[in-house]
């Protein structure tokens, strides 16, 4: 190394944090390993000046000496040094860099398939200076060098394989593709350049498809939303319109009621003040006939006896009955099977409504390639048309019977201890067992038994009688396992079932080994969904 050395060799700026590697020479601690990290893949690390190769990558020692200490101090007004002004010259990420500048590099510009390297302005100069490069194919910089060389021979891919469907070089054509169909990349590129350009113009019709497709369905939006927004404000106009309704009824109802009550509450004044006058009447000819018995006068009594008791057999008093039954219960009764009238009648529409909606379909992709649906089995159909989940839970028996469905036990999953009667609505705990057919359906271990009849997609209720010291009863998917004691295959204790345990002192209901008890209990209603 020259003694007068002032400048790294790769940033021919003055030394800074300088290092020497085995060779002798001395760089910038940041240029060095700057430049060794983007050094050859294949392992080999070059000094940048005097090209000596390295198997491993030297470890730099730091330079002391009063020389470059000097050198520092000499230049600390200067350093750091600003940085530069950028150069949109120089190489970005998304960039192909020059693979002949050293350091930072520039942008290539040209991309040479002979030497199979990228070259900017500057180091391209040759190739249009010598006469060496004048067979060489220059083209626009492309980057993954190493996809243009054949890995097996490294060597530059000229030719396609159609029979193999793949690049190769011109040793690949002596025994790898020895016999095969093969043409010049050039020609190979002529006929895809035809079926490319018939594919972008597909590509481009179906971009105006979309495009028109987009549009229609951006109106169809605009409209969704404005007939949305129509039917929320129609809706409220019309609920708004029949909550009046109601409230006239409500006043209607009321003044009915205030009519009928002021009308029987001057009815029963009137009669009473006729009766008060009549007890008057009658207290007055008490008095008369206690004065009249008291008389000495014997023609007076005689007289005035005779014209009273003329008087009284000659009136007759009317008798005022009263309805020990009247009420307005009636009303009462009338005003409640009104609302659940309503009510029913509400939820039934509503049920309606909600189910014609939920047909109609806004827009729907269209795939080509949809695998048709598959039939289902008949074993699989259900026995029952799915009810819809009621709006407003269910209050009375009632209510609940219009959910109502019968189900039959199947024998062919029954615990072999188990007894069923000959319409397989009854099963009865045996210490026996029964001469079941063999099924991998049965439960082989518990004292379960299912039902024939799928449920799904609604709403369904059943009532059971149970006796003895208890009786569990519930719903399970079909999956559930059927060998063994495991919680995996118990109704009520895991993911797949929900349980009802009975018994003369309380309920409990059960869901993945989560347990809820009620003394209250008195109805099961299990909804499939």
């Amino acid at each position: 190394m020259s003694s007068d050395q002032e400048g790294c060799y790769l940033c021919k700026e003055y030394l800074r944090d300088p290092v020497s590697i085995p060779c002798g020479h001395i760089f910038c601690s940041l240029c060095l390993k700057t430049y060794w990290d983007h050094a050859d893949p294949s392992g080999a690390f070059i000094c940048p000046q005097c090209r000596v190769t390295y198997n491993k990558r030297p470890t730099p020692r730091r330079v002391s000496g009063s020389r470059y200490s000097t050198m520092q101090r000499d230049s600390s007004n200067s350093y750091p040094p600003p940085p530069p002004s950028p150069d949109y010259n120089y190489a970005g990420p998304q960039d192909v860099g020059c693979d002949i500048c050293v350091g930072k590099k520039h942008k290539a510009i040209k991309t040479c398939l002979m030497c199979l390297a990228s070259y900017c302005e500057k180091h391209l100069k040759p190739h249009f200076e010598s006469a060496t490069f004048k067979r060489h194919k220059l083209v626009d910089e492309i980057g993954h060098l190493d996809r243009q060389i054949c890995p097996q021979h490294q060597k530059g891919l000229e030719l396609f394989c159609r029979t193999d469907q793949m690049c190769i070089c011109v040793l690949c054509t002596v025994k790898e593709h020895k016999g095969h169909d093969m043409v010049s990349a050039e020609q190979e590129r002529a006929e895809e350049q035809q079926r490319l350009g018939a594919t972008q113009a597909e590509i481009q019709e179906k971009i105006h498809d979309r495009l028109k497709q987009m549009e229609e369905l951006k109106h169809a939006v605009d409209s969704l939303k404005n007939s949305a927004q129509r039917a929320l404000q129609e809706c409220e106009k019309m609920f708004t319109d029949m909550m009046r309704s109601i409230e006239r009824m409500q006043q209607e109802m009321a003044k009915l009621i205030s009519t009928n009550k002021r009308a029987a509450l001057n009815n029963a004044e009137g009669h009473m003040e006729r009766l008060s006058h009549e007890i008057a009447d009658l207290k007055r000819r008490d008095n008369e006939i206690t004065q009249l018995s008291k008389t000495e006068d014997h023609i007076h009594f005689i007289q005035s006896y005779h014209m009273l008791i003329a008087q009284t057999e000659a009136e007759e008093l009317p008798t005022v009955s009263v309805n020990p039954y009247f009420t307005f219960g009636p009303v009462t009764k009338a005003v409640s099977e009104m609302k659940q009238h309503l009510n029913e009648f509400g939820n039934d529409e509503l049920v309606k409504v909600a189910k014609t909606v939920n047909k109609m379909t806004f827009c729907e992709l269209d795939d080509a390639k949809k695998k048709k649906s598959e039939t289902i089995k008949p074993d699989e159909a259900a026995t029952y048309n799915s009810v819809p989940v009621p709006v407003q839970a269910p209050q009375y028996r009632d209510d609940f019977l219009r959910y109502a469905c019968e189900l039959n036990l199947d024998q062919n999953t029954a615990y072999r201890q188990l007894y069923l009667s000959k319409g397989n609505k009854k099963a009865t705990l045996k210490n026996d067992p029964q001469n079941y057919p063999d099924s991998a359906a049965r439960f082989d271990s518990l004292p379960q038994v299912l039902c024939r009849e799928p449920l799904a997609g609604g709403a369904y209720y059943w009532e059971v009688d149970w006796s003895g010291e208890g009786a569990a009863i519930g719903i399970t998917y079909k999956g559930i396992k059927r060998t063994g004691y495991g919680d995996s295959c118990r109704i009520g204790y895991n993911r797949k079932s929900w349980s009802l345990f009975c018994s003369d002192t309380n309920y409990s209901a059960r869901h993945n080994k989560i347990s809820w008890t009620s003394t209250h209990l008195t109805h099961l209603v299990l909804g499939c969904s």
